[in-house]
């Protein structure tokens, strides 16, 4: 009950049946920002109607939405990271996302359900923060990566289902209404599972690493250690360089003695950081801006009423799951292979693995440009629904892996890394919410698609950059 109660056993010791109920804690902790930026999609119309709203104010309900869930949770990360904290602030996010959602099934303004907007956001979007701080207290380097995949599903699951709850919701009497009821239930029953379930699981690393052994001088050699270190267990193949790794880290948080609450922002002056946190912006963002353009073209092009459009969403969320399986089942084992071929010494790079490139390369743009091209031929719609859905199959490897590298690469600043690359991909989906519909009623959206392609593309070149002068960045930076 405790606000910071104290954490006396390593949490990577923990069974992995706790693991896995800490993981769906904040998993479906993570879900309510996601749900919650799409829900309401299909009641867009009737909102429109019933508070008497224009278009530019609807979009704002969505635009500032994503704005705020970008920027909150560097505010949330330095509030965990500072207090060393991570199952209290959760709760208390998840009661104002609870309260916002009740209050805007209420509202008869829609300016009022745009304040309400920012302020579920500043709610919903805690986890975002502080849940890649969780798995990083309770999983070695070794075993992040399948973590990770079953984490971010709750965060790209969400505005995929979000829209098929919402077009089943505005069918009752309550129509949009509806929506917010539910979220504000859905709110309230996973604050409960995390006030039960969720143990505080803040990781202090001066307590449970151990010092390594000051004998050997040659890092070409491996040493082995039976301790658990920042960032990995101590299997055989960990090195002098993970400790000295974390060590740093553990220094420079020991000697930051004052909260800086935009100390996130200024992470991004990092070139690693900064680039890492730009791909996954791109990807994320051209998933919002077809999201966005969808529900317009398949009423345009097919007719689609609102239930019809949300339906369509179960295809990308195939494609998101399969990612999430094909990512968990092969992120950790590239990433070993990749150490094993060094003899055992680690480097945050490896997370960088293989399924990356055929996912930038070419999942995502063909993706985009299925969905797009396909529309404006007008055919079968089938193809663009597997269009977004092989879209979002290799976003979600993309988006999981360069958000791990953070995390690796920065050992003790898991939420605070985290809330870097939020604040960045939720800037890209915000932008390209904004100007997407434009740009597909002026372009097409065979057009905009492509552009979204070159740009993925572009990242992909970035992603190269950081597979090769990675650490050398890293290093300039002092991480």
């Amino acid at each position: 009950m405790a606000l910071r109660p104290p954490v006396n056993e390593d949490p990577r010791l923990l069974s992995v049946r706790h693991k896995g109920i800490i993981l769906l804690c904040v998993g479906l902790s993570v879900s309510t920002s996601s749900i919650t930026s799409t829900i309401y999609f299909p009641g867009i119309p009737y909102i429109a109607s019933e508070l008497d709203a224009d278009p530019m104010s609807i979009t704002l309900t969505t635009a500032l939405y994503i704005l705020v869930t970008g920027i909150a949770p560097v505010f949330w990360a330095s509030i965990s990271d500072h207090y060393h904290i991570r199952r209290s602030p959760i709760i208390l996010a998840l009661a104002i996302f609870s309260i916002s959602s009740l209050i805007s099934a209420l509202i008869d303004n829609i300016w009022a359900l745009i304040v309400l907007r920012c302020i579920q956001g500043a709610g919903a979007s805690c986890a975002l923060s502080i849940g890649p701080g969780v798995i990083a207290d309770c999983y070695p380097i070794d075993k992040r990566g399948a973590a990770f995949s079953k984490f971010y599903y709750g965060v790209f699951v969400g505005p995929l289902i979000g829209p098929v709850i919402g077009g089943g919701l505005i069918m009752t009497n309550a129509t949009w209404r509806a929506t917010f009821w539910f979220l504000f239930a859905y709110g309230i029953a996973i604050m409960a599972l995390v006030f039960f379930y969720l143990p505080e699981t803040y990781r202090d690393d001066t307590q449970f690493d151990l010092a390594p052994p000051a004998i050997e001088q040659d890092p070409t050699k491996s040493r082995n250690f039976s301790s658990i270190i920042d960032g990995s267990s101590v299997d055989p193949g960990t090195t002098v360089f993970d400790i000295e790794a974390g060590t740093k880290a553990k220094l420079e948080i020991i000697k930051s003695k004052r909260m800086n609450p935009i100390e996130p922002f200024l992470m991004l002056r990092h070139p690693f950081i900064f680039l890492a946190s730009l791909v996954s912006g791109i990807s994320f963002g051209a998933m919002y801006a077809v999201e966005t353009i969808m529900p317009t073209l398949y009423q345009t092009h097919y007719g689609f009423v609102a239930w019809q459009t949300g339906l369509t969403f179960i295809g990308a969320g195939i494609g998101n799951t399969a990612g999430t399986i094909v990512n968990g089942v092969w992120a950790d084992k590239l990433l070993m292979r990749s150490r094993n071929k060094r003899n055992g010494v680690p480097l945050a790079e490896d997370r960088l693995s293989h399924n990356l490139w055929p996912s930038g390369i070419v999942f995502i743009p063909l993706g985009l440009l299925l969905f797009g091209w396909t529309i404006v031929y007008n055919l079968s719609v089938w193809a663009p629904i597997l269009g977004f859905s092989i879209q979002n199959f290799g976003m979600v490897q993309v988006m999981t892996l360069s958000s791990a590298y953070l995390v690796d690469a920065m050992p003790g600043q898991g939420a605070s890394a985290a809330a870097s690359a939020n604040f960045m991909r939720n800037a890209f989906a915000c932008l390209l919410t904004l100007v997407s519909n434009p740009m597909s009623d002026t372009i097409g959206p065979g057009w905009t698609t492509t552009l979204l392609s070159v740009l993925t593309w572009i990242s992909v070149g970035i992603l190269v950059l950081l597979k090769v002068y990675g650490e050398t960045m890293r290093r300039w930076s002092g991480y």
